[in-house]
């Protein structure tokens, strides 16, 4: 019999079943739908390619449509930026009820959310990150990459009703194949999601994830999406005097990549004040991207071309140093101005620059340790760890690129000096800057969602002991005699809450029988409402130095509505903590 299940056509209900429990109790299917959530990452990552490959091709005439390569650009062309400005504000407009002002990325989704997203809603933020990108914005088309294929991962699982770490995992999936096929690096692409969207590596994790990557880059390949190989002269051997200049140069870029995360800050900010509608301000940005484009057009799309270009030419110190601000600038523009995309690409391209100039001084001073060359890859590196993260991600992205041992040894001093310096002094990457912005506190797609989820209602007593604070101390040993509780709730004549009263104290050794209750009752001088998250009972509990506290309804009256022990919540505060760690850790 057929029936329509979340949208879908299945065979039956009891097929649908067998599968929903096949993938719960048995990894082999796991894996299955690994390589299938891969796969749709690498027909995600060919069709959004090819598009925008097209109207790079039909709106600024590139040969192949790789934008950044053109050495000059026809003046009228470089107000395709502002008019696809426009049409994305319109665009935004038209979808303004379907898409929330900040929806859940694949980052946010694992860390709150248990991994799940909007398949929709991905869906348009893709088609806006193809109108961006293909009209020329300085940004990325990874992000878009990664949403839509992460998106489709968590859509898959929610309709197998798989499991919160399942859930996580098939969005991690998702992400990974995305940036493999997106690079045709699948070990970049797995670690970019252990690192970055998942939040930890595991060997229970390795093979979906591995196999996810490895499936999406077939796909690309197969799609003709995956951009052309690298050719680079590296280096034969890495001397050792050579590790100290590569150090400070993964140093300079943590600098240069802090920077630039805070001048988007500082341009998002400048738009926000011109309170001009915000339908009209990505116009705005693609004015200035298209009036940077006449001084070069390397500025334009992501830069593909234009990095390669960095990569296997001698770039001068003014020539690096004019384009890095250029494609800072545009790049910055782009995000703040309202177009979407991401910094990953524009990271590598800065990145090339970065370690151009700094190559460059180097042998202006005299020292010229190793070849621009190997200092231009490495900055390309150590620029992307300090603005996306994944040092790992990035070493890998080296080594399939250039296939160069020696060359990938200098990417990882470069990379991890990056991160390290920008976790010191800076502490977040761009995305996890942007969520601090917001206000939330996430430094990475390790799953808080489950612990701050946990409110006072679920853990609370919700029958708890109440008698009049006019009865008789023998009257509650009689009423509370086989329950045992440690605390009872006393209220007044109209039934509010007045005060606790601990078990040991009505029930100590001499104490009259009909001494009044009311006598041995304490007001802790505060009580909890049952939406409050653990986390603020906890703290509520350590400020007062209460052993357990009164929970009242959310209405005016303040009717009764549970109690909680201090004993209890840290009790399940820790089970939900172990069972976080028991996520990360691979069940082990």
């Amino acid at each position: 019999m057929q029936l329509v299940l979340d949208g879908y056509f299945v065979p039956g209900a009891r097929t649908l079943r067998n599968i929903r429990c096949l993938v719960r109790v048995d990894s082999l299917w796991l894996l299955a739908l690994a390589a299938l959530v891969g796969s749709l990452a690498g027909l995600v990552v060919a069709a959004m390619t090819h598009a925008t490959l097209l109207a790079h091709a039909v709106l600024f005439g590139a040969p192949g449509g790789r934008l950044s390569g053109l050495t000059a650009l026809v003046s009228w062309r470089c107000a395709v930026p502002a008019i696809g400005g426009l049409a994305l504000g319109l665009f935004g407009v038209a979808i303004r009820r379907s898409l929330p002002p900040r929806p859940v990325d694949p980052i946010e989704a694992n860390a709150l959310h248990g991994g799940r997203m909007s398949l929709r809603q991905s869906v348009l933020i893709a088609i806006q990150t193809i109108i961006s990108n293909g009209s020329g914005a300085s940004i990325g088309l990874e992000a878009g990459f990664t949403q839509l294929a992460s998106a489709a991962g968590a859509r898959l699982g929610c309709f197998l009703r798989v499991h919160r770490a399942d859930m996580r995992l098939l969005v991690g999936c998702g992400a990974a194949g995305a940036i493999g096929a997106a690079f045709d690096a699948p070990l970049a692409g797995a670690f970019y999601a252990f690192e970055l969207v998942i939040g930890s590596y595991t060997m229970a994790n390795l093979a979906p994830v591995a196999l996810a990557s490895i499936c999406a880059t077939g796909v690309a390949t197969v799609a003709c999406s995956v951009i052309p190989p690298l050719h680079l002269a590296p280096p034969s051997a890495l001397r050792l005097r050579d590790c100290l200049p590569i150090a400070g140069l993964g140093a300079f870029c943590a600098l240069s990549g802090i920077a630039l995360m805070r001048v988007v800050t500082l341009i998002e900010s400048g738009f926000n004040r011109t309170r001009l509608p915000v339908w009209s301000r990505p116009a705005l940005g693609g004015a200035v991207i298209g009036g940077l484009a006449l001084l070069s057009p390397t500025v334009l799309s992501s830069g593909h071309m234009a990095m390669r270009a960095g990569l296997m030419e001698s770039l001068t110190l003014g020539r690096a140093s004019w384009l890095f601000l250029l494609k800072a600038l545009a790049s910055a523009v782009s995000i703040g101005s309202g177009f979407r995309g991401g910094l990953f690409f524009a990271s590598l391209y800065l990145g090339v620059l970065n370690g151009a100039m700094y190559g460059d001084v180097l042998a202006l001073i005299g020292i010229d340790p190793v070849s621009v060359q190997v200092c231009a890859m490495a900055g390309m590196c150590a620029l992307a760890v300090a603005v996306i993260g994944g040092p790992m991600t990035m070493i890998f992205l080296a080594l399939e690129t250039t296939g160069s041992f020696p060359l990938t040894v200098a990417v990882l001093i470069s990379a991890l000096t990056s991160s390290f310096a920008t976790r010191r002094w800076f502490g977040y990457s761009f995305a996890t800057w942007r969520f601090h912005l917001r206000g939330e506190s996430i430094r990475s797609a390790v799953d808080v969602g489950r612990v701050r989820s946990l409110t006072v209602e679920h853990v609370m007593q919700k029958v708890p002991p109440v008698i009049a604070m006019t009865a008789s101390v023998g009257e509650a040993r009689r009423r509370f005699e086989g329950l045992q509780p440690r605390h009872v709730i006393v209220t007044d004549e109209l039934g509010k809450y007045a005060g606790l009263v601990a078990a040991d104290a009505y029930n100590a050794i001499g104490l009259p029988e009909d001494e009044l209750l009311g006598l041995l009752r304490t007001d802790p001088g505060a009580v909890l409402r049952p939406y409050e998250p653990v986390r603020d009972a906890l703290a509520t509990f350590e400020r007062i130095r209460a052993p357990a506290l009164v929970v009242l309804g959310g209405s005016c009256r303040g009717e009764i509505v549970g109690l909680l022990t201090e004993r209890y919540v840290l009790r399940r505060f820790a089970k939900e903590l172990e069972r976080a760690w028991r996520d990360i850790a691979g069940d082990v």
